[in-house]
């Protein structure tokens, strides 16, 4: 597996060869920076990491300062983690083996018509009800005798018995601000000039917030 930190754009629409009208979403892939190089010898474990986007110096810990003084990179804002499964007898996955300070550009990790998941954080909504949280329909019209009530949840639990609430139960809380994996987004197109990345459909998270690309 492999893949890249990018910064979501926008959305846009793309027209194929054949006619057809495609919905996309726009992403900034990279370049990104190798800042270290684990392996099992060293960590017990194969992985890239790597960083996006430059931040200032006076912005940055010493930690983190040291830390990008040994890749002899410049400070970044976003790091991730890639793991590696590089099994006997597969294809590797870079053409050339990266080590600390090399940078990986969108042309190196993706080709048009690849198939990809992309990570990113859902946009935050607050504390929403079960309307809007979970898609519940509420009661419908105002009827037998329902006054103001019509996006209530309705009964959650029995009376005696079992005299609790189920755990999962579907009710109204904190909504988006979490982790989310869009799966199967193809490749549509790739314009290494500007380092962007067409996708087809759409990602989670706000504009200018920083996603993962892997494949």
């Amino acid at each position: 597996m492999i893949g890249l930190i990018g910064k979501k754009i926008g959305m846009t629409s793309f027209f194929t060869e054949a006619g057809q009208n495609i919905p996309c979403t726009v992403i900034e892939a990279g370049p990104n920076v190798v800042t270290q190089v684990k392996t099992e010898e060293t960590d017990g474990y194969s992985a890239l990491q790597i960083a996006f986007d430059p931040k200032k110096e006076k912005n940055t810990t010493k930690a983190l300062k040291g830390h990008f003084a040994r890749s002899k990179t410049d400070p970044m804002k976003k790091m991730v983690e890639i793991r590696r499964f590089d099994e006997e007898g597969s294809e590797p996955i870079l053409e050339t083996p990266k080590k600390a300070g090399d940078t990986i550009k969108v042309e190196e990790v993706f080709v048009e018509g690849d198939f990809v998941n992309v990570i990113g954080k859902s946009k935050g909504k607050g504390f929403q009800g079960v309307v809007k949280r979970h898609g519940f329909g509420g009661v419908g019209d105002q009827t037998h005798g329902q006054h103001n009530r019509q996006r209530a949840p309705g009964a959650i639990g029995g009376a005696s018995y079992p005299a609790r609430v189920f755990k999962g139960m579907r009710m109204a809380g904190r909504t988006g601000n979490s982790r989310v994996k869009a799966m199967n987004l193809e490749v549509v197109k790739i314009f290494p000039e500007k380092n962007l990345l067409l996708v087809s459909g759409s990602i989670p998270g706000a504009k200018g917030s920083y996603v993962v690309i892997e494949k």
